[in-house]
């Protein structure tokens, strides 16, 4: 039976991978205290002790603001950290599928960016993300970086869907940014499309992985609403407002447009990922029971 560590165990990506990867194989869950990214003798102990022939890697730093103030720290975690676990991975002759995301470019382009197209962070988080795929790139073996956005699921502390119903229990009117533009993915899908990846043995490479579709903050806020309202969900909310970047500053810049091409996913795993509006609505199901 193949031997998978998960890292990021307690995450929304790692809650949702851990009962999938159970029929994949042996799964081994860490979380922080077990394995912290930003400190390298824990990463070998538990690559030593563990001998995993995949490791899933979920954990990262992810307080895409905080990082403003922080660079080191998200550096030590989501770039030097991952660094030293894709050459434990080399070390052992074990695959490495890591989590990446689409804040390693700009959103200056106004077409689905490619696995290949340029990399230009716009703020520290991704930054360090694109640092740690390079560390991987940069030590070789089999490895799998996956890039995806707008992540969301019923697990892990927070997110915008639980942000979105929390405050439209309490509020009659929100404003939401409508210039910011991608692909709303949920972690159901996403963990789904790792698991089939580790029973095809795809390739290694970089992929990038999304729901199908492209929405606004604004679009994705309405929609949450509108489903959460036929689920009955207990919602005060009458008005959502259409609001620029500009009128909602915030310490970190994120890309304009961030959608991810699917067309290499999708050739490989032989099917199109499903529309984010479906993953929203099965996220809402599991979540009000």
């Amino acid at each position: 039976m193949t031997q998978i560590l998960l890292t990021g165990i307690t995450g929304q990506l790692g809650q949702e991978l851990s009962p999938i990867l159970q029929a994949v194989g042996e799964v081994t869950g860490c979380d922080r205290q077990t394995l912290d990214l930003a400190n390298p003798d824990s990463i070998r102990q538990v690559m030593a002790m563990v001998k995993p022939q995949v490791v899933v890697n979920c954990a990262a730093y992810t307080a895409v603001d905080k990082a403003e103030t922080e660079p080191e720290l998200a550096m030590a975690i989501n770039g030097t950290g991952v660094g030293i676990l894709a050459s434990e991975c080399h070390k052992l002759g074990a695959r490495l599928i890591h989590v990446s995301t689409d804040y390693v470019f700009d959103g200056t382009q106004s077409h689905p960016y490619r696995e290949t197209d340029p990399t230009h962070p716009l703020g520290q988080y991704g930054a360090s993300k694109l640092a740690g795929e390079e560390a991987i790139r940069q030590v070789g073996g089999d490895a799998i970086i996956l890039r995806t956005a707008w992540v969301y699921g019923t697990g892990g502390s927070g997110n915008f869907v639980k942000t979105m119903l929390r405050l439209g229990s309490q509020r009659e009117e929100l404003g939401v940014v409508t210039d910011q533009v991608g692909s709303p993915t949920w972690t159901g899908d996403l963990a789904g499309a790792i698991a089939s990846m580790i029973q095809l043995a795809i390739p290694s490479g970089t992929y990038h992985y999304t729901n199908s579709g492209v929405a606004s903050w604004y679009d994705f806020a309405i929609a949450i609403f509108e489903e959460a309202q036929a689920l009955n969900f207990p919602l005060q909310i009458q008005r959502v407002k259409p609001i620029s970047t500009e009128e909602y500053p915030t310490p970190a810049r994120r890309p304009a447009y961030s959608v991810l091409s699917l067309a290499k996913i999708a050739a490989t795993l032989g099917t199109y990922p499903p529309h984010w509006r479906q993953g929203l609505r099965q996220m809402l199901r599991n979540f009000s029971r």
